[in-house]
């Protein structure tokens, strides 16, 4: 009887999962966790508040039923916010916002570290993909429509 309850659930769950309407986001602290049960490619976004860019593609490209799909199969997803400033655990250190205490929409170490680019400030939007090796293999500075996160996804 149990077997017959379980294979039930399993046809049940299973489209829901397929038909997810969004992305599964998490933060670095699942990743890590994550990272260690099994080894995946990683979309990361750095977004802030006050970014109209971010919330265009909050409202575009992340609702892409397309991008939905692909990223929550073959990827994990975090989504950060670059002015966060909530201490972030990750391999073994702490990461904070040293900005935030001197200045107005400081940005965190996270974004800092991964989204600088040389020569020229850091924007927003940052989207990146890193291999399951946690190297980087793309990163984009710049609004995305739908069609260029999945290109950026996708290969």
């Amino acid at each position: 009887m149990k077997n017959l309850l379980f294979i039930i659930l399993i046809f049940i769950l299973q489209p829901m999962q397929a038909q997810r309407t969004e992305i599964a986001w998490i933060g670095f602290e699942d990743l890590e966790d994550s990272l260690k049960v099994k080894a995946k490619p990683v979309v990361l976004y750095f977004y802030t508040d006050w970014c109209v860019y971010c919330k265009k593609m909050d409202k575009n490209a992340f609702r892409d039923p397309e991008v939905i799909s692909t990223v929550n199969q073959d990827f994990y997803a975090v989504k950060m916010n670059a002015e966060s400033t909530e201490p972030v655990d990750f391999e073994g250190q702490t990461f904070i916002n040293e900005q935030a205490k001197v200045q107005r929409n400081g940005v965190h170490q996270i974004p800092q570290m991964l989204a600088t680019r040389e020569d020229k400030p850091i924007s927003f939007p940052v989207v990146m993909v890193l291999d399951k090796n946690f190297r980087v293999e793309k990163r984009s500075f710049e609004y995305l429509t739908s069609e260029k996160m999945r290109l950026l996804i996708k290969g």
